[in-house]
């Protein structure tokens, strides 16, 4: 029994809270025993291990989960192909594009296989190449480090690294993961979304600047990027529109990316009397699975100075810490409320999981793999099979439908133009862990000869249309954007269900405090200290627990913010109510 503070592996129903004292029961020292909260998680996810494969083979469950496949095989991709760029230069090639596709794949098997969160999607992100090549300059600009040698201070770095996991899993710390709602969220989605048009509009710059060549591959670069970015955009919108049977447009948005990755990438190989004379950059590529460097798959890690050892401790929970926010919000959002989710999580081992995807990272010198925010909820909305709505004919019934909560926008939301979208409703999500595997290991072959050299075809400027593309997509519908707009807007001109139902010095507060973090994430991400920016996003959560309900009415405050996800399978793993 729990109280009595022993371990005991229950086999659990679907909607079942047993082995878990609820968290206002709670004790430290119940809180903190070792091992507790990993071995719930795998005790309440073994019934379901077999489903997980079966249920993605059931006829009714293969289209969806093909097309999951094709559209997140790509969406993982190609974002970390396009960060694996900027390693690639600010490193001086200490990571190429074998490195990335082999640390995708490797989180991608390891977390389908043994995760107990199969829909949290975990690949390679720009905060680590934020952090990868922020330790580089440190140290080859102050320390005089070359590739190698950063490579044996990285290995120790992502050590260290698994080893504050390691201790955080054991010790059940991933529990606190439960104060996180969309305030939270919402703001380090934003701050995600502008590093990667960021780095859209840093990688456009430099193609100014090539070796041999001119102004006109910059031009042609930022014609692709942008052509790329609005075709794909306004592609995608179909799947939300009243445009084509349901179904066909939900297709048509899934695979959008796809078919302009394939396309933009034709386009930049036109014949030489057009686009061919303009010489342009492309990816670059080098032997099937061999490391970019002139060296082994193993870092030689024990051929350094012990005091750098004791250096990359400090370095290692920076990134423990970025981890534990990034991570556990991109799986809290895979499991949000919108989601019917059914089957219980497990936020203990996954993140213990986790240390060893980062121990292996380190010893062979990949860029280390963590949970993906705008990857993790898609992988999810593509594995949803939606029914549309009927819209209600009488137009006093549309008028008398109650709101939304304001801390829920929907998914639909969009400021660059206003049209019609029918409401719709997940009826199931396919919960199975046979889509991350095969994209895996769909991403594993790509560093097969044949895959690698069609990636080597396609133009630099697609990559930055990637970053555009995904950077604006957690900024349009942002609810600090959104909030901040309706802010400007005359009320008095607005219907009574589109008004403000919270004063509007409430929600400058509200908003200001999300922004004033994401001010500050910002600010120090553009400096030498910016591997210190995961104090600031994790010093979040306690501000909003303590401060911000000090500030806003509770009322209010009801109104504008809710935990990311409450379902009760959910929850079990960090503290049920």
């Amino acid at each position: 029994k729990p109280s009595e503070g022993k371990l005991v592996c229950l086999m659990p129903s679907k909607q079942s809270t047993r082995g878990e004292v609820p968290w206002s029961q709670r004790s430290w020292f119940y809180e903190l025993r070792p091992f507790r909260g990993m071995w719930s998680d795998l005790c309440r996810r073994a019934p379901y291990y077999a489903s997980d494969w079966t249920d993605a083979l059931h006829p009714s469950n293969l289209f969806t989960v093909a097309t999951s496949v094709v559209r997140i095989f790509f969406i993982n991709l190609m974002p970390a192909l396009a960060y694996v760029l900027d390693m690639y230069e600010r490193t001086e090639h200490s990571y190429g594009v074998n490195e990335v596709i082999l640390a995708s794949a490797l989180a991608a098997i390891v977390f389908s296989l043994f995760g107990v969160q199969p829909l949290a999607f975990v690949g390679v992100t720009g905060l680590t190449d934020l952090m990868n090549y922020t330790i580089y300059d440190i140290f080859h600009d102050h320390y005089g480090f070359d590739q190698i040698k950063y490579l044996r201070l990285q290995a120790w770095v992502l050590i260290w690294a698994a080893g504050f996991h390691f201790a955080v899993a054991i010790f059940n710390l991933c529990d606190f993961t439960r104060f996180i709602t969309e305030m939270t969220s919402d703001t380090f989605g934003l701050y995600v979304g502008v590093v990667y048009v960021e780095k859209g509009i840093e990688l456009l710059i430099s193609e100014f600047s090539l070796p041999s060549h001119d102004n006109a591959t910059g031009w042609l670069s930022v014609t692709i990027a942008v052509l790329f970015c609005v075709s794909v955009y306004f592609i995608t919108q179909v799947h939300s529109s009243a445009y084509l049977p349901f179904r066909l447009r939900r297709l048509v948005g899934s695979l959008a990316l796809t078919a302009g990755c394939i396309f933009w990438t034709g386009f930049s190989h036109f014949p030489k009397t057009s686009l061919k004379e303009v010489p342009i950059s492309h990816l670059p590529i080098t032997r099937s699975f061999f490391p970019t460097l002139d060296r082994g798959w193993i870092v030689d890690f024990w051929h350094i100075e012990v005091r750098w050892v004791f250096v990359a401790a400090p370095l290692g929970l920076m990134i423990m810490l970025l981890f534990y926010f990034d991570h556990n919000v991109s799986s809290v959002m895979a499991q949000a409320r919108k989601f019917p989710i059914q089957k219980p999580a497990g936020f203990h081992w996954d993140f213990f999981l986790l240390g060893i995807t980062t121990l292996v990272s380190g010893l062979m010198g990949l860029p280390v793999p963590n949970g993906l925010v705008p990857q993790a909820p898609d992988h999810t909305d593509s594995l949803s099979v939606y029914e549309q709505m009927q819209a209600p004919e009488d137009h006093e019934m549309a008028q008398a439908m109650a709101p939304e909560p304001m801390h829920h926008v929907s998914e639909n939301a969009s400021i660059l133009h206003v049209t019609h979208f029918p409401r719709v409703r997940t009826v199931r999500v396919v919960e199975q862990r046979l889509s991350h595997l095969v994209i895996g290991l769909l991403t594993l072959g790509a560093m097969s000869r044949p895959i690698l050299v069609a990636l080597g075809t396609m133009p630099r400027a697609v990559f930055a249309g990637v970053f555009l593309l995904v950077g604006w997509a957690s900024i349009e519908a942002n609810p600090i954007v959104t909030r901040t707009l309706s802010m400007l807007r005359d009320q008095s001109a607005l219907a009574p269900s589109k008004r403000l139902r919270v004063r509007r010095t409430t929600l400058t507060v509200f908003v200001g405090i999300q922004w004033l973090f994401f001010g500050l994430t910002m600010a120090i991400s553009q400096t030498i200290a910016a591997i210190g920016f995961p104090i600031i996003i994790v010093l979040m959560i306690p501000c909003r627990q303590y401060l911000v309900p000090l500030l806003v009415p509770a009322r209010e405050l009801t109104l504008l913010d809710a935990p990311t996800a409450d379902s009760p399978v959910v929850m079990v793993s960090i503290g049920p109510e």
